[in-house]
């Protein structure tokens, strides 16, 4: 009887072990600020309180940013589960191209290894340098570079193509996450990808259009997760189509005019 009682224990822990596993999620939620309402705060926790982590990008400079995101990690507070979050300070961009990053996470699995910071070695090249956090799961450490790049119009590649120093500089990096503003088959991602990160997808549309056309929402492929191949195994993979939950696009777009993507993964 014995022997059976520590077979089953075993057997249980042995497969706690091996479905151990990591959400990740990450929004460029659209100037999240002031003009976020209380609705749209629990709106976005009900959305997003099932993650482990949470990336944000677009967070506004002034205080009113940061508040609403401790806003943000109160509403998931009261989902059962206890969350922490972190804000950058101001990217040190010019005018009003300055932002903050944030992460949220769940304290019960997840550890914050050391504070987040704002890389500040290619700040002069990158117009809002990446936020780069280090966590820890199961004593396994992870780490997270949320980037929001310049516009299209402004020629993201120009900076985009400092990242491939990162993993050098920054070893425990295991993902590049954000609004990249071009689509991963652009040529300047290639030294990213030799150097052994991978795309979550491959030309998956994430911003939103100003009308559903033809039953089409989404316009181009500019949000993405880069993770590092050798490290990360993936077990689920997705975009939230939160706009099916409103009355059209312009509502939608009151909240973000990007869809938040996510993985589910393990830790080799």
């Amino acid at each position: 009887m014995k022997k059976h009682f520590l077979f089953s224990v075993l057997f249980l822990f042995f497969i706690q072990g091996c479905f151990a596993q990591v959400t990740l999620v990450t929004w460029n939620l659209k100037n999240f600020g002031k003009s976020k309402t209380d609705e749209q705060i629990r709106y976005m926790s009900n959305l997003l309180c099932n993650y482990d982590i949470i990336a944000i990008q677009e967070v506004v400079t002034g205080v009113e940013g940061a508040q609403k995101v401790a806003q943000l990690a109160d509403e998931l507070n009261r989902k059962g589960a206890k969350w922490d979050y972190i804000v950058s300070d101001p990217t040190n961009s010019t005018g009003q191209k300055s932002e903050r990053y944030a992460y949220l996470w769940k304290t019960k699995n997840i550890k914050l290894k050391q504070r987040a910071f704002l890389e500040n070695k290619f700040d002069k090249n990158i117009e809002r340098e990446p936020y780069i956090a280090i966590f820890e799961f199961e004593k396994k450490s992870f780490g997270i570079a949320s980037f929001h790049a310049v516009p299209k119009k402004s020629n993201p590649e120009t900076e985009i193509k400092y990242l491939k120093y990162f993993p050098e500089e920054y070893p425990n990096i295991n993902f590049f996450v954000g609004d990249f503003n071009l689509a991963q088959s652009h040529s300047v991602f290639n030294p990213l990808k030799d150097l052994g990160f991978k795309p979550l997808f491959q030309n998956q549309k994430t911003s939103l259009k100003q009308e559903c056309k033809n039953g089409e929402c989404l316009a181009n492929p500019l949000d993405h997760i880069f993770y590092k191949e050798s490290k990360i195994k993936i077990i689920n993979k997705g975009v939230i189509l939160f706009y099916n939950d409103f009355k059209n696009l312009k509502e939608a777009r009151k909240l973000s005019d990007h869809v938040p993507v996510y993985l589910e993964f393990n830790l080799n």
